[in-house]
């Protein structure tokens, strides 16, 4: 590899090869600073440092690993740094009880406190194996995620690495450069972790199912008609509501009804515009522009559906970061703006 490093002239083509060799790993790279990370801003920002790193040190890399073990082994050390610094997102639901309705108020904490929502096409592989996508998909979703907030830095990276990439142990000690041993230890101890504080379930949703094409249906039409008896019935009598920034969550339909008929009440003829987001469905959230001339952004939604309901709605409102990250407009029309069309 060390002979790929470019001097002039026909280093070029080579300079170029192994920037494209280099990119194969970004999408896949991104995901796991992602879930070693908790922001999808800050594992770009990772997987960018792994790649200047590795561009940098090329000549010192003498090919007895392969070149993706190399750039985990980079992109590991980077988000160790980075974790090291104190940095551990987290959701409201995980750092308070509910609030009931009646005590609710809107406190915000600093971007910084917050897990946050990222786009699949950014961190799950185009294609594969059925079963290992399923693993990347349900391992990118928020409470997963949160769950592993939870853990020390080096579990996180272990656990991540043996049981969602499939690692080898003695892979994974090479890269921490530590001993099988130690790795296992550290693999069991994550696992203790995690089985104290699981991540709560949700049902598969690659692809939706008819089911599941139906519930988030009703869903749009109940919110969209603002309609709080048809909003009752495709949720779970537990579900929850989160704001990030803010540190407030609702539990129960009531709770969330009462919001949506109280403060939520801004809501009214709002739009929704699917997505995904997480390994799940999620809709962009548009609300009326105040000049009348159609709708503008308001959260990005990232759902959660266990056994048919919808079991929690994560509202990520801070919609000058979140549409550009996911490609959203940023205004919709009027419906009735185009003859002949009464759809986005």
């Amino acid at each position: 590899m060390s002979d790929l490093a470019t001097t002039d002239g026909e280093d070029r083509t080579d300079a170029k090869a192994l920037e494209a060799e280099l990119e194969r790993y970004r999408r896949e790279l991104t995901g796991y600073c992602y879930r070693m990370l908790g922001s999808s801003f800050e594992a770009e920002d990772a997987v960018q440092d792994t790649m200047v790193r590795a561009w940098r040190s090329v000549e010192k890399f003498e090919g007895r690993s392969s070149l993706r073990s190399w750039l985990y082994r980079i992109a590991t050390n980077v988000c160790l740094d980075a974790l090291n610094a104190g940095n551990r997102r987290a959701r409201p639901m995980d750092l308070s009880g509910p609030t009931p309705v009646a005590q609710a108020q809107l406190t915000a904490r600093p971007e910084a406190t917050w897990l946050e929502p990222v786009p699949d096409g950014r961190v799950l592989p185009q294609a594969g194996d059925p079963a290992d996508t399923a693993v990347q998909r349900e391992t990118i979703r928020l409470a997963f995620v949160a769950a592993l907030q939870h853990l020390p830095p080096k579990q996180r990276a272990v656990l991540i690495l043996r049981e969602v990439l499939s690692w080898k142990a003695a892979e994974v000690a090479e890269l921490l450069g530590t001993s099988v041993a130690s790795v296992n230890s550290a693999l069991q101890r994550a696992r203790a972790t995690l089985a104290e504080s699981p991540p709560a379930a949700g049902d598969a949703a690659d692809p939706l199912d008819e089911e599941q094409r139906e519930l988030l249906e009703r869903y749009v039409a109940a919110f969209e008609g603002y309609d709080m008896e048809a909003l009752t019935a495709v949720l779970h009598d537990d579900a929850t509501l989160s704001m990030p920034p803010y540190d407030l969550w609702l539990q129960g339909h009531e709770n969330i009804v009462g919001w949506m008929l109280g403060v939520g009440s801004v809501c009214r003829g709002s739009r929704l515009v699917p997505t995904v987001a997480n390994g799940m469905p999620a809709f962009a959230h548009y609300h009326e522009a105040e000049d009348g001339n159609g709708h503008v952004p308001w959260a990005l939604m990232v759902m959660d559906i266990r056994d048919g309901k919808i079991a929690g709605i994560n509202s990520f409102l801070d919609t000058a970061r979140w549409f550009p990250l996911f490609g959203l407009p940023e205004r919709l029309e009027p419906v009735d703006a185009k003859p002949g069309n009464d759809t986005v």
